[in-house]
């Protein structure tokens, strides 16, 4: 019976999973992004280079190439799109069917772990089905289907067993099963970008931290260097010099040691497991309960606890929410709602409303960064709140329903976006306007993505990983203008602002039309 219950909780976590929005939406997002970094040979740009000269677009630059940067991505979004199922088993009262079943631990876990895994193939193999299209529009070579498979496989596997294991983990821990340990999941990958940095040159033997390279990124950039003998590689939208003769990849590009490194690492990825087994919790309503009784173990939670007395600071809020009345009544109500359940949001909201207010002209930028941050992570769930409480009907029993509540949810994110960075924009409107005005453009753009996300996908964990990826990259890329989101870089301009205006726009139509279909 094992093996019949085991069959039967994998086949039906990939089919929960598949049929959620938020799966085609990250998946678009990454397909996005991939032909984004693979540029036509004509336009004067190459996804590689060697130095100055240009690699061809063949199977095995397009596959290594690719391969790497769907782990970049994937490495992030996989770990939100897999974990939450043990919540929502909490939440739906499934859980304490299952954990009253004979069904062990063991089996259980390792069906999570299996369905999961078998969900992130599925998108990889739609995923190499989009680069495969690209190839026959920008490459420069027949397709080679056992390169890909090969490179995929050998960047790829290993990402997907870290981060559903991790997945799992952090689904078995009570104190990692909030927002906590979705903040915890993105420096542990932070630090998984940090074995980039000592690669140095490619070696007979390829050093030990490899091992620990689960996303696979520092392994691919390792093996190319010891594929073109150079240390000069870069990997997506290159410039290079078209006077250089053009550089192309072998069709083997993995060595043995390096074949067997990535297998290492791959056994390796499945240690979180061990851990899991033991500190499951078997849905045990002493250990976790449904909404808040099962968060306040969480990390977050705990500082939130801490900081309770910061709650009083709301109460002004819900005074004023009550006389004004009609949606700006609801919107300043449901604002102070957002800070008495997050206190430190309000902490936060202090710390960094000073800052704007005493910090030098030169450090605006780091502290709306420190700002935006805080704002992400706090409103990322505002949308999904009443659906994850189960009061979504009794909200849409309110004045104005559910489409006023959607208006709600989007006054409620923008305007804790201008209490959180307004100082910075009124710091800045006499001096640099424009600067001023791209923050505010970029405040209403994020504003109407975090609420349509959160309403569309019903869960904040869409939102989130964007986010959050979406704000590493900014901190990283200083000079591309629409990357600069909120202006904390200086490289924002009108067309970027106006640009994220229109995000808005759209964002706020499609948002607001499916919440209107959904509620009819």
């Amino acid at each position: 019976m094992s093996g019949l219950a085991l069959r039967a909780l994998v086949l039906n976590d990939v089919r929960l999973r598949l049929r959620r929005l938020s799966t085609l939406v990250v998946l678009l997002a990454v397909i996005g992004v991939i032909w984004a970094v693979i540029p036509a040979p004509a336009s004067g740009n190459a996804l590689m280079a060697n130095g100055n000269a240009r690699v061809l677009n063949t199977s095995s630059a397009l596959a290594l190439g690719s391969g790497t940067w769907a782990s970049f991505l994937f490495s992030l979004a996989a770990f939100y799109l897999v974990r939450g199922r043990m919540a929502e088993d909490i939440r739906s009262g499934i859980g304490g069917v299952i954990g009253a079943t004979q069904t062990s631990n063991t089996v259980f876990l390792v069906s999570r772990w299996l369905g999961g895994v078998a969900y992130m193939l599925a998108l990889l193999f739609v995923f190499m089905g989009a680069v495969l299209v690209l190839h026959l529009l920008r490459a420069e070579g027949p397709i080679q289907l056992w390169v890909y498979l090969q490179a995929y496989a050998l960047t790829l596997l290993p990402m997907v067993f870290f981060t559903v294991s991790c997945a799992v983990l952090f689904d078995s821990v009570p104190a990692l099963m909030g927002k906590g340990g979705d903040v915890l999941y993105f420096f542990l990958w932070f630090a998984q970008l940090l074995t980039l940095a000592p690669l140095g040159t490619a070696g007979a033997t390829p050093p030990w931290h490899l091992l620990f390279d689960f996303t696979g990124m520092a392994s691919a950039m390792y093996n190319l260097m010891g594929v073109l003998h150079t240390h000069n590689v870069s990997v997506g939208w290159s410039s290079f010099d078209p006077k250089l003769p053009p550089v192309a990849l072998p069709s083997a590009l993995w060595s043995v040691q390096m074949t067997l490194m990535r297998c290492a690492s791959a056994a390796l990825a499945l240690l979180p497991m061990l851990p899991a087994a033991l500190l499951f919790h078997r849905y045990s309503p002493d250990r976790v309960k449904v909404g808040a009784a099962r968060a306040r173990r969480s990390p977050l939670t705990l500082v939130n606890s801490i900081l309770r007395p910061a709650a009083v600071l709301a109460q002004p809020l819900l005074r004023m929410g009550a006389r004004i009345g009609g949606v700006p009544g609801q919107v300043l109500a449901d604002l102070g709602l957002t800070l008495a359940a997050a206190p430190a949001g309000s902490a936060a909201l202090l710390v960094v409303g000073a800052a704007s207010l005493l910090a030098k002209q030169a450090a605006l930028g780091g502290v709306l960064l420190a700002g935006v941050a805080c704002w992400g992570i706090l409103v990322s769930d505002i949308s999904t709140r009443d659906f994850q409480a189960d009061t979504a009907h009794l909200s849409a029993a309110a004045p104005g329903g559910a489409r006023a509540r959607y208006l709600r949810h989007f006054g409620v994110t923008f305007l804790l976006g201008l209490l959180f960075c307004g100082g910075v924009a009124l710091r800045w409107a006499p001096h640099d306007g424009l600067r001023a005005g791209a923050l505010l453009a970029g405040l209403f753009g994020l504003s109407a993505a975090a609420t349509m996300l959160g309403r569309c996908s019903g869960t904040a964990r869409t939102f989130c990983a964007l986010f959050l990826f979406g704000l590493y990259i900014a901190v990283n890329d200083t000079h591309i203008a629409f990357i600069d989101m909120v202006a904390f870089n200086g490289a924002a301009t009108a067309r970027s602002a106006l640009a994220w205006c229109a995000v808005g726009l759209v964002c706020s139509l499609l948002g607001y039309g499916w919440n209107r279909r959904q509620a009819a």
